[in-house]
């Protein structure tokens, strides 16, 4: 649960400063990355508090002198409540973020669906807005696995996304993403319908258990392709691992050696294979109280409609938005709050 209360924050900050400040807190790396990350949300969360209450602090120094009928000052009250609005909203948006994993690292994975150099250049699309707006949004981004298209786009893509909640906010983005266009792939200027997936998982902390068995690995190396410098070309680095109990592959190569190409898919096997168990258990939830919910390629998330007319929107959250342009760009954040108040509601 996020929670803001300031001497409870300070108190944790310390006893967080002070355990970095002992001999030897670095020799557990996985702890010590745990700990800092930790340190580092709680001074945003500080910032927070700080910048809020200097916002109430100036409206009621301006509301103070507005009463006595200065009018110049009425404008300040104005934009100093509006901004005051947005700093709550925002203060609103992060405290729906309160479910398990939803502070940690976002592994984010997109495949094209049927459709060949079409579909894949969908893709391709897709992995630029979800790039944009991790940057927009101070988050790093770097590509573990990448392989590309045959003519154009890509086959498929996973990325880490690493910032302060970065599951939380884009856990709403898994799910199927349906393109309607003009291709600019068809000589006869044919309307096309794409699909793309778009998974999302929480990177895992080393502390949290996954029973994983290794004689059920089936683990392969090849030549890495695609970005990530010469390096990765010249020797068989990249790691594919298969889960053959249940069919799950997962692959990377964005690292220089085998064994940290392996480090990194085992953690996101680790990943993928708890959001299976959660969903196996959620399924099972529905099928006692009645419920039943297909899942298929034809049962997009949100369509981004660039023919006959220009419009996005959100299937779950029936939010829309015209500017196309701008959602592409990586403003995404309005669809992200729509499906957090979506979820906390439902």
């Amino acid at each position: 649960m996020i929670y803001f209360d300031r001497e409870t924050l300070r108190s944790e900050k310390k006893y967080i400063e002070s355990e970095m400040a002992k001999k030897g807190f670095w020799d557990d790396k996985e702890n010590a990355r745990r700990k800092s990350r930790r340190l580092d949300q709680i001074k945003k969360r500080l910032k927070v508090i700080s910048e809020l209450e200097e916002k109430f602090d100036d409206a009621e120094v301006y509301m103070e002198l507005a009463e006595e009928e200065d009018d110049n000052l009425k404008e300040e009250l104005t934009v100093t409540f509006t901004e005051l609005e947005k700093a709550l909203e925002k203060l609103e948006l992060k405290l729906r973020l309160n479910e398990p994993y939803d502070d940690h690292n976002a592994i984010l994975a997109i495949h094209p669906g049927a459709g060949g150099t079409e579909s894949q250049d969908w893709a391709e699309m897709l992995l630029r807005m979800y790039s944009r707006w991790a940057e927009k949004n101070g988050f790093q981004v770097d590509t573990l696995d990448f392989s590309a298209g045959d003519e154009a786009g890509v086959k498929s893509v996973t990325l880490m996304i690493s910032g302060d909640y970065g599951y939380g906010y884009l856990k709403g983005e898994r799910g199927v993403h349906r393109l309607v266009r003009i291709s600019p792939f068809d000589s006869s200027g044919r309307r096309h319908t794409s699909f793309a997936s778009v998974d999302v998982m929480p990177e895992l902390d080393d502390d949290i258990e996954v029973d994983i068995d290794e004689k059920d690995l089936k683990i392969d190396t090849y030549r890495a392709s695609g970005a990530g410098g010469q390096h990765v070309n010249k020797t068989d680095s990249a790691v594919r691992i298969t889960h053959q109990p249940t069919g799950v592959v997962v692959q990377c190569q964005n690292q220089r050696s085998q064994h940290k190409n392996k480090e990194m898919a085992m953690k996101i096997l680790k990943s993928k294979l708890l959001e299976l168990k959660e969903e196996a258990q959620a399924e099972k939830i529905d099928e006692l109280s009645g419920e039943h919910k297909e899942i298929a390629w034809g049962s997009q998330i949100r369509s981004y409609v660039f023919h006959p007319y220009n419009m996005i929107k959100d299937h779950r959250t029936n939010f829309e938005e015209g500017n196309i342009d701008k959602v592409m760009d990586g403003y995404l954040d309005e669809f992200i709050e729509e499906y957090l108040k979506y979820k906390s509601r439902n």
